[in-house]
């Protein structure tokens, strides 16, 4: 049995940046032309009015600032209120791997590790361009990396799984360097029309490589163990499937093809889950919550966050014990726990131990104890 250690984190960020105000504009907009299209009916009661969103509507709901997106002009069009991206040829890369091998590779370079040495290649992502052939195997061509890839979807966990499988594989001595890589283009699955979840979303990609401690060429953490949780809830849901085209009635409404979300229900039924699933592994592996130095969480909502941190540590946590970066990023599902990881590990001394955790759709949950080395 060998000890798993992730040994490089990469992060590609999008170029482009929607602040909150861009945002409210254009979904203003976009809302006095609907009622004004519609306006005999919502006169006759036949429809309801489109309300405006808000700058503090956000903030409050979400701690939101801003979000980096592949595409700005198409989301901020009223006439569109989506991302636009050219179709590209069969023969060209994909979107979502060009994304991936930038966080590779700022990944290998932190590990001090060839991609050729790579021989397991994971796209752990919440929705991937297409169906197959997956997109782990085109983004391990595009970097020279050996061995095999596969896709997988846990929805928001997909980057706390991915390692998972990819330090159990590690641990048999199946392989020897992975990379979990996780791009996420949340703008594409996100109904920018919806004043209710409009603001949620950000782009982005991030990567971890993952090897045997006695192959580590510098600073690392020790992956001292890996949990994971399903139970099964609608409540989070895109129902854009590949039968979708053969439902009845399914070129009518196509709201449920984007993300979905019961944001109470979620909000109640997450957060005792999440908190019982990190408290649970910690006393699994005889760590006391007392011993931890840093809650790297899924960014998702900086509310939910403060509760989890709280009822985790059992006090409100200092400055720095659990770091956010949802306002700059918004939530960008699976890779935003690896981003808070990536930023805010380097000052960790050998022998502190943090929690990288995840969760979302399924309901999902998981986490993954560290120690730096």
């Amino acid at each position: 049995m060998f000890q798993p250690v992730i040994t490089g984190t990469g992060v590609f960020t999008p170029q482009e940046v929607i602040t909150n105000a861009e945002l409210v504009v254009a979904f203003n907009a976009y809302a006095d032309r609907v009622n004004a299209e519609n306006a005999d009916a919502i006169a006759a009661g036949k429809m309801e009015p489109v309300g405006h969103s808000n700058e503090d509507f956000i903030v409050n709901a979400s701690g939101i600032h801003q979000r980096y997106v592949m595409n700005k002009s198409g989301v901020l069009d009223p006439a569109v209120m989506h991302p636009l991206f050219p179709k590209r040829d069969d023969d060209q890369p994909g979107i979502m791997t060009e994304m991936a091998v930038d966080a590779c590779n700022k990944a290998l370079a932190k590990a001090g590790v060839s991609a050729g040495e790579i021989d397991l290649v994971i796209c752990a992502a919440s929705n991937h361009e297409r169906a197959y052939p997956a997109i782990a195997i085109e983004i391990q061509q595009a970097l020279g990396a050996g061995g095999f890839g596969f896709d997988m979807n846990v929805a928001c966990s997909s980057a706390t799984f991915g390692i998972q499988a990819a330090a159990d594989m590690i641990r048999s001595g199946s392989v020897k360097k992975a990379l979990v890589v996780n791009p996420e283009i949340c703008s594409a699955h996100l109904e920018w029309r919806d004043r209710d979840c409009h603001f949620i979303f950000g782009d982005v990609a991030t990567a971890t490589v993952i090897e045997r401690k006695e192959d580590a060429k510098g600073d690392h953490f020790e992956i001292l163990g890996t949990k994971c949780l399903t139970q099964f809830s609608n409540n989070i849901r895109n129902n854009n499937g590949f039968l979708r085209r053969t439902y009845e009635g399914a070129m009518g409404d196509q709201r449920d093809m984007q993300f979905m979300q019961n944001g109470r229900k979620v909000f109640k039924e997450v957060l005792p889950i999440v908190s019982k699933h990190i408290l649970g592994h910690l006393a699994e592996l005889e760590i006391s919550p007392d011993d931890l130095t840093r809650l790297w969480l899924h960014q998702a909502n900086k509310t939910m966050n403060d509760f989890i941190g709280k009822k985790v540590l059992g006090r409100v946590p200092e400055e720095g014990e659990q770091p956010n970066i949802l306002q700059d990023y918004a939530n960008t599902s699976s890779a935003g726990s690896i981003i808070a990881f990536s930023k805010y590990s380097d000052d960790l001394a050998p022998g502190d131990t943090g929690v990288i955790c995840s969760f979302g759709a399924g309901y999902s949950v998981g986490s993954v104890v560290v120690r730096r080395g």
